[in-house]
């Protein structure tokens, strides 16, 4: 078989790489349910710089994209090297797509946070214009009171026995 004429890769399942070595170009099919889009558009958009990426759908729950060498490649071994490259940049980019996932609520605080912060202190001028009568909270079962403001402060008692330590007597 000549290197123009090699159709896939011997390390390499030939349902998932098609090799055009006289074109520079591979075909890679991707599982949709491994590889979420945003982490195939990310392992993409690393290579724009260096080659031709071109991204379909050929079926349901597949994705096929074909990386085209912007710079002619004359041997199989560097189609291999730039399908090996994009794998793992693929896996990098899911992996990182899954840890945004999984951190997104811890993202979004630090981030409103950061800016709040920026935000600075209010001016007087916004303190003067807040209305401070206005209720913090609408709380119809009493719940957001203290123990103390919805029974009353218990006074502490007179001990009767002299010596015993009460409100006016040190021990």
């Amino acid at each position: 078989m000549s290197a123009d004429k090699q159709t896939s890769f011997p390390d390499i399942p030939e349902a998932l790489v098609a090799v055009d070595v006289g074109e520079s170009s591979v075909s890679l099919t991707i599982d949709a349910e491994i590889y979420p889009l945003q982490a195939l558009y990310g392992a993409s958009y690393v290579f724009i710089d260096r080659c031709f990426v071109f991204i379909d759908r050929p079926e349901a729950g597949r994705f096929r994209v074909t990386l085209g060498a912007k710079q002619a490649v004359e041997d199989a071994a560097a189609l291999r090297a730039l399908v090996g490259e994009f794998a793992n940049e693929l896996l990098s980019c899911a992996w990182r797509h899954q840890i945004t996932l999984d951190n997104r609520v811890a993202i979004e605080t630090v981030t409103v946070q950061a800016i709040a912060g920026a935000m600075g202190e209010p001016s007087l001028d916004d303190l003067a214009d807040f209305d401070f009568t206005d209720e913090a909270l609408d709380d119809p079962l009493g719940i957001a009171q203290s123990w103390e403001e919805k029974h009353g402060r218990k006074e502490p008692a007179e001990s009767d026995t002299p010596g015993t330590p009460g409100t006016g007597d040190a021990p």
